[in-house]
């Protein structure tokens, strides 16, 4: 399948083609120059840690002379760097661990194989685990990190860090919770942040309320001008049918509001209007100016609920195992809260996979609902152009070969791409394939090929020797709140 064939507007000439060419060439050349000085760099820190162990050997205070020796180091380095000492001795306590705990990945990163980024992520997470599977994690973290941005992989890793901590998640997770607090911190001209130290499934969710509530409120205000402009105040009733449901997401959501009616001169920003529903909220426990009611009734802003997508194995969910379950986007949650949302769920979808691969080739419900959706977002997680991580609730499906063409509305022909890449693919001379399974292959104006497989899920658990001995495999992933995905053997018969 291919898409954008013909050339459109803001695609700019075959010269600018080669023009760009010649800085993407350029640009390998940089990055290439800047990873051999960064590389440089960790080691000569590195070695002026090492430096100031050797000047404290033999002291009676051993600690106190390596601190001094350390210190010294680091204010002469300071002025070459041009950084405070403080922050020289920081970077070479960093060298150190890096060049001393990690060397894997070191190596890695001398052979071109992984970037900064990489480095900086897998020391970041691999911190947590055991010295005696340091090596391990390492091995695994860096084929992950190949091919793959940083932030793509970071959950991954995380997870896998997580499996690999002698500790449970769950344990861990409740001792952390123990220090929940909400905190104000006093900032200037007049303004104040309010801190919540929350569970992240409890975080993450609000923001998401918020964010449905302020978008509502955009497409109520718009609608609202457009009955006005048009003179017509009687049709004010059925602007609920006409305006985008606040699941989805509205055109200019992300942009500043133009004059609505509701308020007068009002131009406040997404970000303003969340701020705002977020204090009327826990000030008078719902919205005290709601523009989407009615004489006749409440509106709409109430009835929003918070929408989290969690992955979670069977074995967690029957609570054979207190692994860690994974809210898609964000990190993982523990055991009893996967289970809790399970518990809550008013529907449950079973997600089928690939007993190898992991990707997923099925979706079905106990009760009719939008199963293409809820399949594309289970096979696609987040936006598929190469690089972004987006989440695909966030997401808009695109048609890979364009309906206007041909294309059909298939899962073999649509995948989830954000607000932002999917103006890229329509309006630039980037172009896509997909090939079976949810790979695409994205190439780029200059020629270069991108290869983006779909995500394989992050929790997954084998069925060993099932009853029968068949040796089937399974995998569980979890849909949003409102509805919690179970497993099934391949082999088993749909439930309804």
């Amino acid at each position: 399948m291919h898409s954008n064939d013909g050339l459109g507007s803001g695609m700019g000439s075959d010269g600018d083609v080669d023009a760009l060419a010649v800085l993407v060439a350029d640009a390998e050349g940089a990055a290439d120059a800047a990873r051999l000085a960064q590389i440089r760099e960790v080691r000569v820190l590195a070695a002026a840690g090492v430096l100031a162990e050797k000047q404290a050997v033999g002291a009676s205070e051993k600690v106190k002379a390596r601190e001094m020796a350390l210190r010294g180091i680091a204010a002469e380095l300071a002025g070459v760097f041009v950084a405070t000492d403080r922050t020289l001795q920081r970077r070479i306590d960093e060298a150190r661990d890096l060049v001393d705990n990690f060397p894997l990945t070191m190596a890695a990163w001398e052979d071109g194989r992984i970037v900064r980024g990489h480095v900086r992520v897998i020391q970041e997470i691999g911190c947590i685990v055991p010295v005696a599977d340091r090596a391990e994690f390492e091995r695994v973290a860096i084929e992950r990190c190949e091919g793959e941005t940083p932030n793509r992989v970071r959950d991954a890793l995380r997870m896998l860090a997580e499996r690999m901590h002698p500790r449970t998640f769950t344990e861990r997770h409740e001792e952390a919770a123990a220090g929940r607090c909400v905190r104000v911190q006093t900032g200037p001209d007049g303004m104040s942040d309010l801190i919540a130290t929350l569970p992240t499934v409890i975080a993450d969710g609000i923001v998401d309320r918020l964010t449905r509530q302020a978008r509502e409120i955009i497409n109520a205000r718009a609608q609202a001008d457009a009955v006005d402009a048009a003179g017509a105040p009687e049709a004010r009733a059925d602007a609920p049918d006409a305006r985008t449901d606040a699941n989805g997401g509205a055109p200019h959501a992300d942009t500043t509001i133009c004059d609505g009616s509701s308020f007068v001169d009002d131009a406040r920003t997404v970000d303003q209007v969340r701020a705002d529903v977020f204090s009327d909220l826990l000030l008078t426990g719902s919205p005290a100016l709601d523009p989407t009611g009615t004489d006749d009734g409440d509106g709409t802003l109430g009835a929003i609920r918070a929408h989290v997508q969690v992955a979670v194995s069977a074995l967690t969910l029957m609570g054979q195992d207190e692994g860690p379950a994974d809210l898609a986007g964000r990190s993982p949650i523990d055991a009893p809260t996967a289970r809790e949302l399970a518990g809550n769920a008013t529907s449950w979808d079973r997600l089928l996979t690939h007993p190898v691969t992991g990707t997923v080739l099925e979706c079905d419900s106990y009760r009719p609902t939008a199963a293409m959706v809820r399949l594309l977002r289970a096979r696609d997680r987040h936006c598929r152009f190469p690089g972004c991580r987006q989440p695909a609730i966030r997401c808009e499906l695109d048609h890979t070969i364009a309906a206007s063409d041909g294309g059909a509305t298939h899962v073999c022909n649509l995948a989830n791409l954000c607000k932002r890449h999917h103006d890229v693919k329509h309006h630039t001379r980037w172009r896509v394939r997909q090939l079976p399974g949810g790979r695409l292959i994205w190439t780029s104006p200059t020629g270069r090929i991108y290869r983006e497989d779909a995500p394989p899920p992050l929790v997954a658990f084998t069925v060993t020797e099932p009853p029968g001995g068949d040796g089937r495999h399974s995998v569980l992933h979890a849909a949003p709140t409102g509805s919690v995905a179970v497993a099934r053997p391949a082999h088993a018969a749909p439930p309804f």
